[in-house]
């Protein structure tokens, strides 16, 4: 086992190489170590200032005149549009509104629309397309939305581990539905190659961006992919409940048919008429008024990736660095047999975080958060630790395996 002096050492010698370590500074931190920006992300510092702005000038001056003169009627397609690059995709076809629950259900129904349109005599032809498959192992809220979008749209709804759906298409598929990174093993799936079957089977592709977007290059134009939605309080920093976004293709906009056709999506929006006429462009993904005060303040949080000219590939490289030196320190640290990584080993199949299974997750995970490292559990039996590297050093690293090997000794 290497000692503890070493690799701190040797986390010391990390952090001084770092090529992002001066970003750290522009969030607020302290002492504590902060391994959960998978759940929510740590708060630049120059965002109170800029939401300061936003309710005393903008709101408290010029009040209703801020639709216009401050931009706000226009920033869900202005902020979406600086979300695009750190997703792969070139601008008009990313807008940023409402959460993610309900951009999965937007983005389903409006695919499986696309998907019998096909079968009624469009692009595609064929067999009607009434089966939607999901991801077996997505987050609760994106089965819960898919059995939903499934009733309502005379769908049958299959759960299928992302690894079997290439088996699992077939000319009856209409949509699949599928997470990028596994939000509780840290799994990273395929996209491309997944996103290729589907085409092949003549469905249509809705990614969950929840857990990459901002940790690892999603190359969503790169690949073709048809729909997409994400949050943007985790690796973008964006605050609490901070609005998510939904990219639509751009040759599929003409065609994305909303099943929540508001307001702000209206080709005239102010004209008022009783008949509803979609906007053109991504636009058509908005619904009705945005949360002004958290959408400016996830607008102020994407400084920190244009001020630094941070890139996502130097972002991934950090995150597979910090990933690995964790597992280093988790071995060297923790006695044999009292955890287990259920998060791949290899770069291609892993996200930007690292799970470990261990007994009584639930209590540890308590006593870490006690003592200053924190993470999340997620039941039964997974201590989840998520690393952004625009903000976590080699140092966090090594102690938050220092003080897992303590804990789980004091438990054993």
């Amino acid at each position: 086992m290497s000692e503890p002096t070493s690799l701190a050492g040797e986390a010391e010698q990390l952090d001084a190489a770092d090529g992002l370590a001066a970003v750290r500074g522009r969030f607020v931190l302290d002492d504590v170590t902060y391994l959960d920006g998978n759940s929510l992300g740590a708060l630049p510092a120059h965002v109170p200032a800029r939401v300061a702005d936003v309710v005393r000038r903008q709101w408290g001056e010029l009040r209703i005149r801020s639709w216009e003169e401050s931009g706000w009627w226009t920033a869900p397609e202005r902020i979406g549009d600086r979300i695009a690059p750190l997703v792969g995709a070139a601008a008009g076809q990313v807008v940023v509104g409402d959460s993610t629950s309900v951009n999965v259900f937007k983005a389903l129904v409006a695919a499986v629309r696309m998907a019998q349109e096909d079968g009624r005599g469009g692009a595609r032809t064929g067999p009607v397309r009434d089966e939607i498959l999901v991801d077996a192992t997505t987050f609760p809220t994106d089965g819960y939305i898919a059995e939903s979008a499934a009733r309502m749209t005379g769908c049958a709804l299959r759960p299928v581990a992302p690894a079997e759906v290439p088996g699992a298409l077939g000319d009856r598929t209409a949509a699949v539905l599928l997470n990028h990174v596994d939000y509780r093993s840290g799994r990273l799936h395929d996209l491309p190659g997944l996103t290729a079957a589907v085409h092949a089977a003549g469905a249509y592709a809705v990614w969950d961006l929840c857990h990459s977007a901002g940790a690892l290059p999603v190359g969503l134009d790169e690949h073709g992919v048809d729909l997409a939605v994400g949050c943007t309080y985790k690796y973008l920093n964006g605050g609490p409940g901070s609005p998510a976004y939904l990219y639509v293709r751009r040759d599929l906009q003409p065609r994305f048919d909303s099943p929540l056709p508001g307001w702000n999506s209206h080709a005239e929006p102010f004209g008022m008429r009783p008949a509803y006429a979609p906007a053109s462009g991504a636009v058509r993904g908005r619904v009705g008024t945005p949360d002004i005060l958290s959408l400016l303040a996830l607008d102020a949080a994407l400084d920190v990736w244009d001020e630094d000219a941070v890139s996502v590939a130097a972002v991934r490289a950090k995150s597979l660095a910090l990933t690995d030196f964790f597992l280093r320190c988790v071995g060297a640290y923790v006695p044999d047999g009292r955890v287990e990584s259920v998060t791949p080993a290899a770069h291609a199949e892993r996200g930007s975080q690292v799970a470990l299974r261990c007994d009584d997750a639930g209590e540890v995970m308590k006593r870490l958060i006690e003592r200053g490292v924190v993470g999340d559990y997620r039941a039964p039996d997974v201590l989840r630790f998520g690393f952004t590297p625009l903000y976590v050093g080699f140092a966090d690293v090594e102690r938050a395996a220092r003080v897992l090997a303590r804990t789980l000794g004091e438990a054993g």
